[in-house]
């Protein structure tokens, strides 16, 4: 089997799959992931599940190519309309951004990394802002938002990218109630808009309730498919 990452990008109305065949991850002699094939579907709405060390956040890394894979390919026609959000706790509090600049980061293909962002795209940003509720936290550093803002200034600048394929790891993890709701539908969106949404959650009953598709982790691949089905494999 070929290692490696494969992509076909065509016009910008590109196709959300994300096709699996054999990928495999090792950090050193550990095996992360272990040759798991299957089939994102353009589209779908997906929760990743499993027990501590399944995978499920290697998986993630392995689709938006931050991880080597020692076996195996990951395809996706959409790799340039591809958004990732990692775990909280891999995000630089401390780095001097305010909450409007780190949204307005999701247009970076608009400016690049010479020019600053235009009068248009700081006005759409401050406008997903809004939709999240952080419409007044605007100028507000970072490093002084609470965790459940911080996470509406992610999604926030999720949906300024504009993404087909979209990667949640942990999402709802350590935020309120109410900022889980005003995320959760921001998720519902992306889905109705057709977009491919990939999220690793811990929450069963919030899986059931909301997530069509479910992916079972143990390294390998337990079960795949509708969740009605799969979900009952991780009592297995």
């Amino acid at each position: 089997m070929g290692r490696g990452l494969v992509c076909s990008v065509g016009r910008m109305q590109a196709d959300g799959r994300v096709l699996l065949r054999d990928v495999t991850v090792r950090y050193g002699r550990r095996i992360a992931l272990e040759a798991v094939s299957g089939e994102f579907v353009s589209g779908s709405l997906t929760a990743v599940v499993g027990a501590n060390g399944a995978g499920k956040s290697t998986l993630l890394a392995a689709i938006a190519g931050v991880v080597r894979l020692a076996d195996g390919v990951v395809s996706c026609a959409a790799r340039q309309r591809l958004a990732y959000l990692p775990q909280l706790t891999a995000i630089d509090r401390d780095y001097p951004l305010t909450v409007l600049e780190l949204i307005t980061l999701g247009g970076w293909r608009e400016f690049g990394a010479f020019r600053s962002p235009g009068t248009a795209l700081r006005a759409r940003a401050g406008a997903v802002a809004e939709a999240v509720g952080l419409a007044g936290r605007l100028g507000r550093p970072i490093g002084e938002i609470s965790v459940g803002e911080l996470q509406r200034t992610l999604f926030a600048r999720l949906i300024l990218q504009d993404a087909a394929v979209i990667l949640l790891d942990e999402p709802f993890a350590a935020v309120d109630a109410q900022t889980i709701s005003v995320l959760l539908d921001q998720v519902t969106r992306w889905h109705q808009e057709g977009r491919t949404v990939i999220a690793v959650l811990h929450d069963l009953d919030l899986v059931q309730a909301r997530f069509p598709s479910t992916l079972v982790l143990a390294r390998r691949c337990v079960a795949w498919g509708k969740t009605e089905v799969a979900l009952p494999a991780m009592a297995a």
